[in-house]
This record gives C-alpha cells, structure tokens and sequence, in this order.
C-alpha cells in the first residue's frame, strides 16, 4: 500500500466537494441563537396528543418516564447522556425503511444509510461500533424491551418497525455497561399502545431509484386488550447497480390488562427479505469514475443476501406491595441468513477454506427478571433495581463453494458444517438515592459471564476437527452524582467500566489462514467517563452538553479484511473523548427544532503491527501510536427545524454535516467530509371526525453533491468507499380513517 504521508489521498476531492471544516461549529452556533431567541418568546402553550398522520419530527419528550435507565426518572433527572424523540411514522415523505430517519438531531450517535441492504444500516456512538463492516457492533439494541443484539454481541437493526412506534431512546456514556456486554451505547424503539378509539393508517410512497413502500398500520382497543399491528413492503432498485432490495417488515404489540394492576405485553415481529444485492464497495479510482458502478465481481459472483427473521417476546408486570415492582421478560426468535460472498475461485482450492456461500441459522432466547423496590433512607427518597438474565444463541454454519464447475453465484460443494453456541449468564443491580434537596446518587453493578463453544462436523484429512471454546467474565461499576442548582438546571458527573467480548464473526476467522475459532482473542475493557449539563431554557426547550473520555485496554480492530472476511486482533489502549450538545422541542407556536452536534477525537494510544490482507502469519504494517480510528469522524451533527400543525401545511429542513474520515489504520487515505440539504413539505386534509389524508413530498440532498456515505473499514480489496445518493425525491400519500 502506497504511503502518501500527511498528503493521504481523500476520495472525491476534485469530483467530491468538500464543506466547510466550520461546518458542525455553525451548527452549533445556529443552535445557541435559536436557543436565546426562544427564551425571550413568550411560553408556548403544551404540546397537544400526537396523531400518527400529524407528521410530526422528533421531539425531546424532557417529563415522560423512559426505560433506558430502570428508573422511575424523568431523562432531565438522570446522570447521563439520554436523548428521547419522538417517532414520526409519517413525515413528509421519509421512506420510514431506516432508522437513521429518526435520530435526525440526536448527538452522539452516526447512523448511516448504506445504500446497501445486505449490511444493513452502519451505526456508532461516540466512536464504538465504529470497526463494524455489517450489522451494528459494541452497542446494545432493543425492540419494546426485547432484545435486538444476540448474545454474542452481534446487533441489527433491519427489524425495526417505524410505522408502529413512538419513540426512540439513544443512551450514552458510562451508564450503558449496565446493560452488559458490548454496551459502548443503547438503542431501544418502543411502539406506541393501542388507541381508545380505533385507528387505522394507510400509505403509499414512491421515489427515485425506482423505490415503492407500501405501509398499514391499526391501532386499537378490545376490552382488555390494546394493540398496535403494523406491516410494510419496501421495494427499490437502488443508487448503485446491482443493490435492489426487497423487504418486508411486520410488528405487532399486544397489551393485555390482567386486573390488580397486572399487565402482560406481547411483541411479535417478523422480517422477511428475499432478495438485497450487495454491490461491494468502490475503490477512490472507481468513485471517481462513476460512484453508481457496482465492483465487477459483485455482477460476476452476483453477491447478495436473503434473511428471515421470526420473534416472540413476553413481558409481564405486577406490583409486589405498594413499594415493590416485579417484571419479567421472556423471548425466542430464529433468524436465517444465507449469503454469497466474491471469494475467488482459487482461493477455495485450499482444504481449509469455507467456501464463498455463508448459511445461518440461528436460533436464539432469553429471559430477564428484575425486582423494583421504593423506599426512604434518611428521611430521602431512593430506588432499588436487582435483576438476572440469561441468554443463549445456537447458531448452525454452514459454508459451500460459490461455484459448481466454471459458473459462479451458485452454492456448490460443502465446505464448512459446525455449531456454534453462545450462553450467557448476568446479575445486575441500580440504587438511586435523592439524598439531599440539590443532590442525588445513582451506583451500579453488574456481571457478565459469557461462554463461546464451537462443534466442529467437517472433518476431513486436510481439514481436521477445529472444534474448542472460550469463555470471558467481567463486572463493570458504574458511579453517576447529580446536582440540582435550580428547578431548570441539571449539573452531573458519572464514571463506569465497560466489558466488550469479541463476538462469533471476530471469532470466526484466524488470522493465520488456518480454521477454527480465533480463541486467542481477549476482551476489550474500558473505563468511561462523563461531565453533562441539562438546561430547561423554557418547559419545552431543553439544551443539553456532555464532555466525556473512554479509554479502552485490549481493544478489539480488524487485522485483516479480504475477500468478505475479517480477521481481527487485540492492539492495546486506544481513546475516544470529546463533546456533544443538543437542542430540542418547541421554539415558538408551531416551529420545533432538533439539533445535535459532536465533535469526538478518536486514537489509537498504542502502536501495534496489522496486515495488508489475509492471510497473515505474521502482522509486519506498523500503526503509529496516536493515530486516527478508522471510520470516526471528528465532527459531525445535524438539524432539523418544522413548521407546522396537525392540519394544513407542514413545512421542515434538515441539515447534517459531517467530518472527513480515515478508512484504514495507516490513515493513508480518506474519505472527505459533506454536509447535505433536505426539503420536506406536506398538506394534510381533514376528511370528516378523525379521518384525515396527507399529502408529502421531499427531496434530499438538494444541492446534488456527491459524497461518501460510508466506509468499508480496512477492506483488503482497497475498496474503501460507498457512495451516498444524488439529488432524490420522494412523494407520499396516507390515509387515516
């Protein structure tokens, strides 16, 4: 690899035009002097009951009780980083596919649309999750309580239903090892509960790249039973060739009132996706030449991916005594994967390859039971939490050829037949304690145990039993002390220790090119520190700042990327600091606003050796200590601010900057930062009682720049880059009745 020095070579840079460095400092300063202006207009009035066709964007809901944090705590009175927004399942004319649609605003947190259906969404907070090259690593995932993130540690988020849900909760910072490993943050949606009054909900949208979504949702109540069922098809041909995509997404949640103040919540969801090609990432030469190109092996082995996944989850809850709360969780799911990779045909000729067709299956359960208890010590108010969890994952691999003679993209011969078991076992506990007027402590604990075990049943005389184990344990701590100088200001300060344990796709491949498990691969442990401070500037604005510092020994990074496949090692200390800031909620009658910047420095601390590709006996490229990570922008925020009511126009803007980013750890090339437009307008009809019809348009990246949208981290091919969209459109209709 050629070494350009502090000259790295930036894709797009000629044909990219780069924003401003001040991009996200702007953003920021936009947001202080809406905030003054807010605070001299008068007191708005209080939001009135959202409708699901209202089309509403996220707002801060700064006095509603939420679950990121097992308290029965506003998130103003918690000692962390926790923003809460509003799902808007209808507005103006968002797709309603990826849940980067509603974190618009919300700092800390990078989602990224892919344009790549196979990866599903790349998503990272504060720097972890970063490494990802699929799915969503080092950060904990929730659906309605269940949880989205395997017991491994490996996430998705391609099951999240937008049109069934009612908020979205983004927890940062030290109190995330609270949910257990791999929590450098927490993502949970929760879909709203059934309406007293019957209502149902129609869509249709259609846009550029030949993409359609049809959506139903129904909400309701039937005695003692509320529900909530929604279903959607989305179909598109995609930016890039050769990445159409077909998905069907289904979510349905059944609250049922069992008398005595006892309740049992189920949640069923289901995602189908037949059919997502992968059109693998772009070289800078390929970019340059045409970003909506797909790589010529992406058409030659036609790689794609097809995924079913069916869940079921229980929760129930009954209080104790007047002090005491019991809640119980329970839940079982499979999901099945089957993927063709662009692995050469002579690199299978070895005996020790898997092949090029990956096939899961994976079946996979837990269960969760925690005990609440409310009491007074000292005359003060405090709050218990002590629960127990345990998880379990049954994964069947099988591996084949990509080829059968000289016709490629088809399954051949088996190459790889083993199980691959994940169990885990947990204890947690919470204590907060308001132990003056102005001052409250909140402490915590909790233990993981997780074992990983390998069954290897493709054994040949060239390819001998790779079977074995390994098992990991740790328990993080976590402090957090708040300060109440006014009714309207929150001052705090937190510390926890983090445990992150590689997961069955870091383990899965040795770096020496031989099979088997990984099993040399030690945890990752970090120790986490924050400073925040939440303003009330009126009852419903809110501006919140953090300062925090990571510092993580062990840490997990790719050694080598080829050829589909990761290999990864432990390369010593590494930080992630930085600052983030927010505004949310109502600037004046009818104008909201959401804004979030960040700016997060993130480095390795030690100097260590990685691979040029694979496979690697030995690691001989040197990584300097206090190099950039890989795939971690130093800034970048968003904004978004509507106007609107319920009927009649709506009208909003949204702006996102973000910083360039190093796409390998020799930092020897870049992909440029972007900042991008968005327009949005829409009309809704009132049709006679609650029926209503609204009408949407918008348009994204108005200014028609070209950009990277993300990075393939440390891709051995150098096909770094994958472009994000020209100038598209997308108008929508739905009906409520």
């Amino acid at each position: 690899m050629k070494d350009t020095g502090g000259n790295a070579q930036k894709a797009g840079e000629g044909a990219f035009r780069k924003p401003r460095a001040e991009a996200c400092g702007t953003l920021l300063l936009l947001c202080l002097g809406l905030a003054a202006q807010a605070a001299r207009a008068s007191e708005p009035s209080p939001a009135a009951p959202q409708d699901p066709a209202a089309g509403q964007a996220p707002v801060t809901l700064s006095t509603v009780q939420v679950n990121a944090s097992r308290l029965d705590l506003s998130p103003f009175d918690v000692p962390a980083s926790l923003s809460v927004v509003q799902v808007a399942p209808y507005q103006a004319g968002q797709p309603g596919v990826n849940l980067s649609e509603g974190l618009v605003g919300v700092p800390g947190i990078l989602a990224r649309d892919r344009q790549n259906y196979a990866q599903d969404e790349q998503i990272s907070i504060r720097g972890f999750g970063s490494r990802a090259t699929f799915g969503v690593r080092s950060i904990r995932l929730y659906v309605d309580g269940i949880p989205a993130t395997l017991p491994d540690g490996q996430g998705q988020v391609s099951h999240f239903n937008l049109d069934s849900a009612e908020r979205i909760e983004v927890l940062r910072g030290p109190f995330s090892v609270l949910y257990g490993n791999a929590a450098g943050g927490v993502v949970q949606i929760w879909s709203a509960d059934g309406t007293p009054t019957p209502l149902t909900t129609l869509g249709v949208s259609a846009g550029s790249n030949d993409s359609f979504r049809y959506s139903a949702d129904t909400r309701g109540t039937i005695g003692p039973v509320d529900y909530n069922i929604a279903g959607s098809l989305f179909l598109s041909g995609g930016y890039r060739r050769h990445s159409r995509v077909h998905r069907e997404s289904d979510n349905a949640k059944f609250g049922i009132d069992l008398g005595h103040q006892k309740k049992l919540t189920i949640v069923l969801n289901r995602l189908n996706q037949p059919l997502s090609q992968d059109p693998l990432g772009l070289t800078q030469a390929q970019v340059d030449a045409d970003p909506r190109q797909a790589t010529a092996v992406a058409g030659e082995y036609n790689t794609r991916k097809s995924i079913l996944q069916n869940q079921l989850g229980a929760i129930f809850e009954q209080p104790l005594s007047d002090d005491d709360q019991l809640r119980a969780m329970a839940y079982y799911g499979h999901r099945s994967i089957v993927q063709y990779l662009s692995i050469p045909t002579f690199a299978q000729a070895s005996p020790l390859s898997s092949g090029g067709v990956i096939d899961l299956g994976t079946k996979y359960g837990g269960a969760d039971a925690r005990w609440t208890h409310r009491g007074q010590l000292g005359g003060r108010d405090y709050e218990f939490v002590l629960g127990a969890s345990g998880d379990a994952q049954a994964q069947h691999r099988l591996g084949y050829n990509d080829f059968v003679g000289s016709t490629l993209g088809v399954m051949g011969q088996l190459r790889r037949n083993e199980d691959d078991n994940v169990n885990s076992v947990d204890e947690y506990a919470q204590w907060y304690w308001h132990f003056a007027d102005r001052w409250s402590l909140l402490l915590g604990a909790r233990h993981d145990e997780v074992r990983f075990s390998s069954h290897d049943f493709y054994v040949t005389p060239r390819n001998p039993d790779n079977s074995g184990g390994v098992s990991y344990g740790g328990t993080t701590p976590v402090a957090g002390l708040d300060f109440r100088p006014s009714g309207h200001l929150r001052l705090y300060a937190s510390y926890g220790k983090g445990f992150e344990t590689p997961s069955f796709n870091e383990l899965g491949y040795r770096s020496d090119g031989l099979p088997g498990l990984a099993l040399n691969l030690r945890p990752a442990r970090s120790s986490n520190m924050e400073l925040g401070a939440k303003w009330k500037i009126t009852p419903m604005l809110e501006f919140d700042a953090a300062a925090f510092r990571s510092n993580t020994h062990d840490e997990l990074a790719i050694e080598s990327n080829s050829s589909g496949r990761s290999t990864y090692q432990n390369v010593g200390d590494t930080r992630r600091q930085g600052f983030e800031s927010s505004l949310t909620g109502k600037l004046a009658e009818d104008w909201q606003i959401s804004a979030g910047v960040t700016h997060l420095r993130a480095q390795f601390l030690s100097a260590f050796n990685t691979c040029f590709s694979a496979p690697c006996l030995v690691p001989k490229l040197p990584v300097a200590a206090g190099s950039r990570m890989p795939g971690v922008p130093e800034n970048y925020g968003s904004l978004r601010v509507q106007h609107g009511a319920d009927l009649g126009w709506h009208e909003g803007i949204d702006l996102t900057g973000v910083g360039s980013v190093t796409v390998n750890d020799t930092d020897t090339q870049r992909a440029a930062g972007y900042g991008l437009i968005g327009l949005d307008t829409s009309y809704t009809f009132a049709l006679g009682g609650s029926s209503r019809l609204q009408l949407s348009a918008r348009v994204d990246n108005l200014a028609d720049r070209r950009y990277i949208g993300s990075v393939i981290v440390n891709d051995g091919n150098g096909r770094y880059f994958e472009p994000g969209p020209d100038r598209t459109w997308m108008l929508g209709a739905h009906l409520t009745f």
